[in-house]
């Protein structure tokens, strides 16, 4: 479904991301794990078209996308849950949830996706008529997946889904992510928390440096040596 090869990109002369590739195929759930300042969200964002790929190619559904403009890429149904929520604080969780289908090609049938999303996120249908700066923010974070699902994602994009959560929150966040993935919606993770990630990914990429340093199944990471070391902290 997604085929990155050889990616460079980066912010003006500072270069990020140095020959990436990676592939996720449809119903895989395919997660990266990786430090501070790996260049893992920066993937994302060249992926989400916000920000311009140097050299490399980007193929989604079998569709060259490096470079297009983000709107198009949302519409084709690669769509991004970034980092810290970015929720409209002002606004009522049901205005938010509801941003998900702005796109013209998600519109049709947004009020039955409404329900089905709910169905997924009872703790967000109890806070609907809440303003969403009120929320906590493992809430708020269950209102950023929602948002999420709203556009119809043929691929779902999940930066950092447990940043700044407490240990309890953080489950209940990957319980949601494991429930969506087993519904068989494609999705790719980035993430700090390898040991969540690592469990419920299919296959991984490790991001070191703005290189991918290993790949395995997710199973295989949890496994090595170094992953055990750098990572999970055994």
């Amino acid at each position: 479904m997604l085929k990155v090869s050889n990616l460079t990109a980066g912010y003006g002369r500072t270069i990020i991301l140095q020959d990436v590739s990676i592939e996720i195929g449809a119903g895989e759930v395919v997660t990266i794990i990786g430090s501070n300042g790996a260049g893992k969200t920066t993937l994302l964002r060249t992926i989400s078209g916000l920000v311009k790929p140097t050299t490399g190619t980007i193929t989604f559904d079998g569709d060259m996308i490096g470079g297009m403009e983000p709107a198009d890429i949302v519409g084709r149904g690669l769509i991004m849950v970034p980092e810290a929520r970015q929720l409209f604080p002002v606004m009522t969780v049901r205005d938010n949830v509801m941003m998900g289908c702005f796109h013209p090609n998600v519109r049709e049938g947004a009020s039955q996706r409404f329900e089905e999303v709910l169905e997924i996120f009872p703790r967000v249908r109890e806070r609907l008529d809440q303003l969403a700066g009120s929320l906590s923010g493992g809430e708020q974070q269950m209102v950023a997946i929602a948002r999420g699902l709203m556009a119809k994602p043929k691929l779902l994009m999940l930066d950092e889904p447990s940043l700044g959560l407490a240990p309890i929150m953080v489950q209940q966040v990957f319980a949601v992510i494991d429930r969506i993935c087993r519904m068989g919606t494609t999705v790719l993770l980035v993430e700090q928390k390898a040991f969540h990630a690592l469990k419920i990914a299919q296959r991984a990429y490790v991001i070191e440096n703005g290189r991918i340093a290993m790949s395995n199944t997710g199973a295989g990471l949890l496994a090595d040596p170094h992953i055990k070391t750098v990572y999970l902290g055994v």
